[in-house]
């Protein structure tokens, strides 16, 4: 009997021992807690205030890396062109993409890129580089040298469109009237072929090639007056084409 009352009260001991260690351990908490307020109120007091948290912003690119990298890109650049100067097409288009891992957004090198895949006969290369070119630069060459990347694939609509587009940046021209033009043509949109080739010919009077399609675009609308006429240009230009002779008789009946 003695026994378990000696148990019990070690069992009571060690509960009391614990609870006020929970208890000095909980004060030194809350000590804890008002210490803190309480610097906080004594650091208002003295006007500090909070920062509040900030992502650090990105470390700007060093200039003096910019001007080595740029310099990279010159010097393979130029490398590139001396290659495709001497047809060595695939060094050319290897350097020219050696260049854009470097830079990605060298729109003039992505241009030089464009330009030798459609050179090269790689027309849908061409095509989806000078897509992206168009988002950022707006240049009359790349939407010219687009609308050839269509025409060559047979997308006439295309072509039409994208001529257009150099033809509004550059309406005094008659290669941007003509390169329509032709388009058009292509695209069996006659009428509006014909009124395009007669502007780029008064410029380009001497271009039997053009004066052959503009000739053949007004026989396509059916006014063969205008066909006979343009015809008899032909013929003064070159009096000894017996076609174009055959032409004229049969327009005329004579």
């Amino acid at each position: 009997m003695s026994y378990l009352f000696v148990l019990i009260g070690s069992l009571l001991g060690i509960c009391g021992i614990f609870s006020t260690r929970i208890l000095l351990r909980n004060r030194a908490v809350r000590r804890f807690v008002r210490s803190v307020k309480q610097r906080f109120q004594l650091a208002e007091e003295r006007g500090a205030v909070l920062v509040e948290e900030t992502r650090a912003p990105k470390p700007r690119k060093n200039p003096r890396a910019s001007a080595i990298e740029m310099q990279q890109i010159r010097t393979i650049v130029r490398d590139a062109e001396k290659a495709f100067s001497i047809q060595k097409t695939e060094e050319a288009e290897r350097l020219f993409i050696q260049a854009l891992t470097i830079q990605p957004q060298a729109w003039d090198v992505q241009a030089q890129l464009a330009k030798l895949y459609l050179m090269t006969q790689r027309e849908n290369k061409a095509e989806a580089l000078y897509k992206e070119i168009l988002q950022h630069r707006d240049d009359v060459s790349f939407h010219a040298n687009l609308g050839l990347a269509f025409y060559r694939q047979g997308k006439y609509m295309e072509a039409c469109q994208s001529y257009q587009e150099a033809l509004n940046r550059d309406p005094q021209s008659p290669d941007r009237c003509a390169a329509l033009g032709r388009a058009c043509i292509a695209a069996h949109r006659f009428e509006e072929a014909a009124p395009l080739l007669e502007k780029a010919c008064v410029r380009l009077s001497r271009n039997i090639d053009l004066l052959h399609l503009l000739a053949e675009c007004y026989l396509q609308v059916g006014d063969t007056e205008k066909a006979e006429e343009v015809y008899r240009r032909i013929n003064r230009l070159e009096p000894y084409d017996e076609e174009v002779k055959a032409k004229l008789l049969s327009l005329t009946g004579v």
